[in-house]
């Protein structure tokens, strides 16, 4: 028996000591209750998606299904594995066939709050997500309408549907259902945040604390495109990684020269696990991070103000990135609830 039968036989035989027009009620509207870690903001939903226990369950199946993709070799999982907080460490994500991808593939945790996606911005929601990995050829190379008619016929699934969303298995089911298991990948159970908001005094040593305090700086100016509780002010910018871009980044979206080469700032919640780093994943290690930012970035005429020479000491280099590591949420890495 497969956990999602298993809830299911709880939940059928737990209804049959109530009444039965409440049967539908109990079932569908069960809500899925978020632990928001300390410091955290509570979690807007869209109407018609609101987390219930079994809208989760069907969200999450569907996460790890290979028959997703085209020839039913990869999965939502297949390029973002839990011990890298659901990131790829590969440097472009291998879709089917080992097709690579346009990007690297980033961490998915705490999805619920940013307010659109992708490292160019160009989808709004995370309900419509999940449609462009299916439809890339470089990725599952299929479409929503075959992964529904393959599933079709599947009973598990259409039965998860009908008592979740109240209607057959269909495209709206397919991304509502996957949007919220990712709304449950929360993390926030560092060992910063049990220094910074939970008040554990011994939680960081003298390194860490140093390079908490070079973080939020002005020598730095870390904090301020990596802000608040997600360390992301969700905005764009062009960090001098390259003097002539490739990819032209927000520019697909906009179409503004100006642009050219800003990307997404990511979060750095579980950075030390998450590499390699960059929308094209060139940077292998934390310390090429904090060389790059420490010599500047290469020049380019859209090149964010704030990325200069910090001129920073070896120790402090050291510093920062040891500060960084603090931010790895081992609980998160390990939580039962999202392993296959």
């Amino acid at each position: 028996m497969t956990k999602i039968t298993g809830i299911l036989l709880i939940l059928v035989l737990f209804s049959f000591s109530c009444k039965k027009e409440k049967h539908e009620d109990i079932i569908v509207n069960q809500p899925y209750l978020l632990q928001y870690p300390v410091g955290f903001q509570p979690m807007n939903f869209p109407s018609g998606n609101e987390l219930t226990t079994l809208r989760v369950a069907l969200g999450k199946q569907l996460f790890f299904d290979k028959r997703l993709s085209r020839d039913s070799t990869i999965a939502c999982a297949s390029c973002h594995f839990q011990q890298h907080a659901f990131a790829d460490f590969n440097q472009l994500s291998i879709g089917i066939e080992n097709r690579k991808g346009f990007r690297n593939s980033p961490t998915l945790v705490n999805l619920g709050y940013h307010p659109y996606f992708f490292f160019d911005g160009g989808v709004p929601t995370l309900e419509l997500q999940i449609l462009a990995p299916i439809e890339d050829v470089n990725e599952m190379d299929f479409s929503v309408p075959g992964v529904v008619e393959r599933l079709k016929d599947d009973a598990e699934i259409q039965q998860l549907s009908q008592l979740a969303y109240g209607r057959s298995f269909d495209p709206f089911v397919l991304t509502r259902s996957i949007a919220a298991f990712e709304r449950t990948m929360i993390s926030g159970n560092s060992r910063f945040d049990q220094y910074y908001y939970q008040g554990k005094t011994n939680a960081l040593n003298d390194s860490e604390k140093r390079g908490m305090d070079l973080f939020f700086s002005n020598k730095t100016n870390c904090s301020n495109c990596h802000a608040g509780f997600n360390f992301t002010n969700y905005e764009f910018a062009n960090i001098g990684l390259y003097e002539t871009y490739t990819d032209s980044g927000r520019t697909r979206i906009t179409l503004s020269t100006a642009d050219r080469g800003k990307f997404k700032t990511p979060t750095l919640r579980n950075i030390a696990v998450t590499a390699p780093y960059m929308h094209d994943g060139n940077i292998n290690t934390l310390e090429e991070v904090i060389a790059h930012f420490n010599s500047g970035g290469k020049n380019h005429p859209s090149k964010d103000v704030l990325i200069k020479p910090l001129n920073l000491t070896t120790t402090e280099k050291t510093d920062l990135v040891n500060f960084l590591k603090t931010l790895t949420d081992d609980e998160f890495l390990n939580n039962m609830e999202f392993k296959e």
